[in-house]
């Protein structure tokens, strides 16, 4: 199939359930970006189990899934522009203690969640 179209049908499906989550996700009193963060951390998470899944994977399909799903899905799904834009808001109301908390916190995690979903991949084969 078409990359481009294998990156545009994935994206499709990807923005639409980060809008789905957004919206589901009640945000905090404080303005805290409660359902960005668990976007960004859950698609990390998912992306580590992808790649790990893939690597174990024959590779007549790992590039049309990693197409479709990780750069798609995925890249459509997480929003780090979105959390770009959150962190600059945070900062210009004022926020300094929210926004570090913010920015540290959704890097440090959705690290640690492509680490875990890696580390989960290989200690279940």
């Amino acid at each position: 199939m078409n990359p481009y179209l294998l990156v545009g049908l994935g994206g499709a499906l990807g923005a639409m359930a980060r809008y789905g989550i957004g919206t589901a996700v009640p945000a905090p009193a404080n303005g805290f970006p409660l359902a960005t963060a668990l976007i960004n951390i859950a698609g990390s998470l998912a992306m580590g189990v992808l790649i790990g899944v893939l690597a174990k994977t024959t590779p007549q399909y790992q590039n049309e899934i990693r197409l479709f799903v990780a750069v798609g899905i995925f890249g459509g799904f997480t929003t780090f522009s979105s959390f770009s834009l959150d962190a600059i808001t945070l900062i210009e109301r004022g926020d300094f203690l929210l926004a570090t908390a913010y920015i540290v916190g959704s890097v440090v995690l959705s690290l640690a969640g492509l680490y875990v979903g890696l580390q989960a991949t290989r200690v279940l084969a």
